[in-house]
């Protein structure tokens, strides 16, 4: 008698949406669809603080001299619809101070990725920059209808691959040379969040980003815990 053979359990799936031009709001953060007018001067001048330039280091373009060579980069590689950018304020501090995007966008099986996070010094480590991914990622699984969101980084960034775990994603393995940028090797580590994960994951969030739990210093009293 033969085996029967293992398939996967059946799935009744919509076709996902592809990002719009809406803003996502926030309490701290507010992400705008790109517009190099309205954003690059003072995305400029904020990842301008960053002196050492480590911002750039695991990104396939930059760091910038100077303005004009920013926007061409702009231009060039975020007024795309995949990938697709937003620059991210903050509110506390009245500016433009980082970009992310989705990318890689499976809207027929419910695929997407975000990539391209570009945070500024000041946007680094801050609840703002934490609202940022869970705005991005609140839109993925209750507005846009995904399964699966992606997050990829070089296998050497340990900054990128920790915060990904302390935003709920789980790492899925390493794909060794990946790729090659800047005339390097990359290996890719994956990680996701699934949307059976994202249900518990969004009371968690919430809990984390109420005013409650910010201090006067925008410092929060209990900390991010989704495993």
């Amino acid at each position: 008698m033969s085996r029967m053979l293992e398939i996967g359990y059946p799935v009744n799936f919509r076709k996902a949406k592809l990002p719009s031009k809406k803003k996502l709001m926030g309490n701290y953060a507010i992400l705008e669809p790109l517009q190099i007018k309205k954003h690059s001067i003072a995305l400029f001048k904020n990842f301008s603080k960053d002196k050492s330039k480590d911002i750039w280091s695991y990104m396939p373009y930059g760091p910038f001299k100077n303005l004009k060579t920013f926007v061409i980069y702009l231009k060039k590689h975020c007024l795309k619809k995949n990938p697709f950018f937003y620059a991210i304020y903050s509110k506390r501090f009245k500016s433009f101070c980082g970009l992310t995007s989705y990318l890689r966008m499976k809207p027929d099986v419910g695929v997407i990725e975000v990539g391209w996070i570009t945070y500024s010094s000041i946007l680094q480590k801050t609840v703002e920059g934490t609202e940022a991914m869970y705005l991005m990622m609140k839109n993925v699984f209750d507005d846009l209808g995904y399964r699966r969101y992606e997050w990829k980084c070089d296998n050497l960034n340990s900054k990128s691959k920790k915060a990904a775990l302390r935003l709920g994603f789980k790492y899925e393995g390493l794909f060794r040379q990946a790729t090659i940028y800047k005339k390097r090797n990359r290996d890719t580590a994956w990680f996701s969040i699934i949307d059976k994960e994202w249900k518990q994951y969004k009371k968690i969030y919430r809990q984390y980003l109420k005013r409650s739990n910010i201090n006067t210093k925008f410092i929060q009293k209990k900390k991010l815990k989704l495993t």
